[in-house]
């Protein structure tokens, strides 16, 4: 007899996204970010693991796959120390994964700062804590737990936001930052909440729920709670599904606007360097911003700050052109217009 379904479709998940790892890792060199699969020591695959549902789920499938495929199999907790006893429940959560056979364990504490609000502060803590120990691991990739109802509310939560087409395609099956652009791997966009929660009953894996999950004051809170089952109760069943098609869909869309801007950029620019104005205009709109956006970001403007309004104010230099002056950006960067030129500098 083989195990539940719940069991059986994580376990598939997992065993996919190794495969996918060990690929990778045969196709780029050794390094800091990716050791090669070819001699030495295994390679090693880290859970972040909150003792959530989800993140449990994502544990015991690592723990029960990467062995089978010669992969060391290891965990990563986070204490963010925003509720009283995190630190405890951080080591309640190491002892879990231990006794999963996972190898190397480690809690990892963080100072939660203010910029962009509770949620994106805990989120840039998190993830900077999760690289530092897959660096000082030499890990050759970090599995995150995000099911597909975390997608649609991702989706959700950029169409509030108003940001576009990118903001739309919700989080990637792969990510990371510069150099490391394989490392995080989400192998639960297409297995929804409640298949991992399933999972870890049939398991008897404890579980642990985050009271931040159901508090009010958070608006991801607000929107799982209040906002989608408002939106199926109109709509009928599958809006879930049908948004996580559209994160597909429209990342898709992105990465080929994205390729397409990234082409256009070297004809938009004269023999110095600087953008013309009139070829910038003849571009489609969609690809100009695109291309704006990347100067911008170039010029040292952090990406994270920048939004869409930004971009639209840049982009009626080239488009609604009145004589109008510098524009301020993020980053103390500004746009100005000379004599047919666009100027995008830090001031």
């Amino acid at each position: 007899m083989g195990p539940h379904p719940a069991v059986a479709a994580i376990r598939l998940a997992v065993r996919r996204v190794l495969h996918d790892v060990l690929t990778d890792l045969t196709d780029r060199p050794a390094g800091p970010h990716g050791p090669a699969v070819a001699g030495g020591t295994p390679p090693l695959v880290l859970v972040a693991c909150s003792g959530g549902a989800d993140s449990m789920a994502l544990a015991s499938a690592l723990a029960f796959e990467a062995p089978k495929l010669g992969i060391r199999a290891g965990g990563i907790t986070v204490d963010h120390g925003l509720q009283a006893g995190s630190d405890l429940r951080a080591a309640e959560v190491v002892t879990r994964m231990t006794a999963l056979r996972l190898d190397p364990v480690e809690s990892v504490s963080v100072r939660v700062g203010r910029d962009g609000g509770p949620e994106a502060a805990a989120r840039d803590a998190r993830y900077a804590a999760l690289d530092e120990a897959a660096d000082r691991l030499g890990a050759a990739a970090v599995l995150l737990g995000h099911t597909r109802d975390d997608q649609a509310e991702t989706v959700l939560l950029g169409l509030a936001r108003g940001s576009g087409i990118r903001s739309l395609s919700g989080m990637a099956e792969v990510s990371g930052g510069p150099g490391r652009s394989h490392r995080y791997r989400r192998p639960f966009l297409q297995i929804d909440r409640q298949t991992a929660r399933k999972a870890c009953m049939v398991q008897s894996l404890p579980v642990w729920d985050d009271p931040h999950n159901i508090d009010p004051a958070y608006t991801r809170s607000r929107l799982r709670h209040e906002g989608l089952p408002a939106l199926e109760k109109a709509l009928g069943k599958g809006v879930v599904e049908a948004l996580a098609r559209t994160a597909q869909l429209s990342r898709d869309d992105a990465d080929a606007l994205d390729s397409w801007a990234a082409e256009a950029e070297t004809g938009v620019r004269d023999e110095d360097g600087r953008l013309e104005c009139a070829k910038l205009c003849a571009l489609p709109p969609a690809v100009r911003r695109r291309v704006l956006r990347r100067a911008v970001v170039a010029a040292g403007s952090p990406a994270g700050s920048l939004f869409a309004r930004h971009i639209e104010e840049v982009d009626r230099l080239i488009t609604g052109w009145r004589g109008q002056g510098a524009i301020n950006l993020p980053g103390r960067v500004e746009a100005q217009r000379q004599g047919g030129r666009l100027v995008i500098r830090q001031g």
